[in-house]
């Protein structure tokens, strides 16, 4: 313990940046609780009056140093979990739905100030995990749970930004590793139920009948996971900032009106930019198989092309428009390259799972993307739409009479005033790619940020000291480059 007059000028240096620093996050995010650290820091960088290193007086050399390592890794794992929540965290790219933009492999920077940091809204968790830990087990607990606030950034979510977000319909998923991965919703339930019941057709029933039937298939289907444990697991729920992590492109912003045709994304009557690197489907009819040289610079990944497919026939290739441009130019390879729409029967659970749309893939919409405080008039017709907003995101009790009556928190309703910020996020990726088509809008409490540069590209489809295993040409290459 050190008296006031025994500290030397090197501390009041050292402790007046730091308070300082301290003193200017605490503004940044709003939070005077913790003025009442202040004079344990202080005490920490000068007086000493509690014993902070109490195990440096140890005479056991083992023990000593298991403490000094013990020390060491808590002040790691204390400084990456507020990195990783005020800063910025790593976000690997898992699947291909960004393709040929960005490929799976490219390890990003993820920016939390680009659009604000998130307070904690689950705080006690293990930094450096998302929901399990590495070997299996939550990774978090449940409680306490803290409303949701968002810091000051540097600003907001633009169109066509590349965001890092919370997979909306992660809300709830099954524990199976075999199905845990597959949409709740329009994957397991939806399809289950309807699977179970005799077929009907919808088109010969109004409104309402239509929705007792989409009701009736969500029922069964979810009583036939709950009986069915040993084959789905346990029906599990996590919170908002527990869901996984996906990243796609913002096409849509809140108040816009969407719609996709012929696979192209149209706002407010407005055709949209499209992405330089977008893949879509084409039926490829092969003369010969494509070689290797020519596939890799035609960027095509083993996914894209696998190997039984790579021979002569018909099959269904992801192509951008300069890499089918690459292989129309070959003699003898293909004999016929035509555009693959995805059919209504294949398209049948897009969102919103409980309403008879049409649409496809390739042909959506209209949709109003939900903007905060935008009031709509709502009615059996939109309610799809906007239910999972109201009772999921927005947290109000909806239910909808026998005789059609919508009541919400138990009064009657015929509009709706939205509290947040939606977003709509496709993959350039287009036909093969799970997004805001088959789980809806992306709340503005589920924004993550928005990667900066690819850190670190790695090619999975070769093998460590293979030649281009390090793709040297993405290395540090800015996200902003794919906008």
């Amino acid at each position: 313990m050190k008296k006031f007059g025994e500290i030397t000028k090197k501390e009041w240096i050292k402790a007046g940046i730091y308070l300082a620093l301290y003193i200017l996050f605490l503004i940044w995010v709003r939070s005077w609780m913790g003025i009442i650290l202040i004079p344990f820091i202080f005490d920490a960088l000068t007086t000493h009056i509690i014993k902070w290193k109490w195990w440096k007086d140890i005479k056991n050399k083992n023990l000593y140093q298991i403490m000094d390592w013990i020390d060491a890794i808590v002040f790691a794992l204390v400084a990456v979990y507020f990195v990783n929540i005020y800063l910025f965290q790593n976000y690997a790219i898992p699947s291909s739905s960004l393709e040929k933009s960005l490929l799976v492999g490219d390890h990003l920077y993820v920016s939390k100030v680009a659009y604000g940091p998130r307070k904690p809204m689950t705080p006690l968790t293990m930094p450096l995990t998302q929901n399990t830990f590495p070997g299996g087990g939550k990774s978090y607990f449940d409680k306490p749970q803290w409303p949701y606030e968002r810091i000051k950034g540097f600003g907001k979510v633009k169109l066509n930004d590349i965001v890092v977000f919370n997979y909306p319909a992660g809300d709830t998923l099954v524990t199976d590793t075999n199905w845990s991965s597959h949409d709740f919703y329009s994957m397991i339930v939806y399809p289950l139920g309807k699977s179970k019941c005799k077929d009907i057709n919808l088109d010969s029933l109004s409104t309402l009948e239509q929705r007792r039937v989409y009701d009736f298939y969500y029922k069964v289907g979810r009583e036939n996971v709950v009986q069915n444990e040993q084959v789905f697991g346990k029906i599990i729920a996590r919170p908002v900032d527990r869901r996984e992590n996906y990243v796609k492109r913002c096409v849509g912003l809140p108040g816009q009106t969407l719609e996709i045709k012929d696979g192209i994304i149209w706002l407010d009557g407005v055709q949209n930019k499209q992405p330089d690197a977008v893949q879509t489907n084409y039926i490829v009819t092969l003369l010969r198989p494509i070689p290797e040289s020519l596939r890799e610079k035609m960027h095509l990944s083993l996914e894209d092309l696998k190997a039984k497919d790579n021979k002569p026939g018909t099959h269904i290739i992801p192509l951008t428009e300069q890499s089918k441009e690459l292989l129309t130019s070959q003699t003898g390879i293909v004999s016929e390259i035509r555009h693959y729409e995805c059919s209504v029967a294949e398209s049948e659970w897009l969102f919103p799972q409980n309403k008879n749309t049409k649409w496809t893939v390739d042909n959506y919409g209209p949709i109003w993307i939900p903007a905060k405080g935008a009031t709509i008039e709502i009615n059996l017709e939109n309610l799809p739409f906007y239910e999972r907003i109201i009772k999921v995101y927005e947290g109000n009790d909806l239910k909808v009479e026998r005789n059609g009556t919508i009541l919400i928190n138990g009064q009657k309703a015929s509009s709706y005033t939205f509290k947040m910020d939606y977003y709509w996020m496709m993959g350039d990726n287009r036909q093969n790619s799970a997004d805001s088509r088959f789980w809806g809008f992306v709340p503005e409490d589920h924004i993550v940020g928005r990667p900066v540069f690819i850190w670190l590209s790695l090619d999975k489809d070769k093998k460590w000291g293979q030649k281009g295993k390090i793709r040297w040409n993405r290395q540090f290459r800015s996200v902003k480059k794919y906008n």
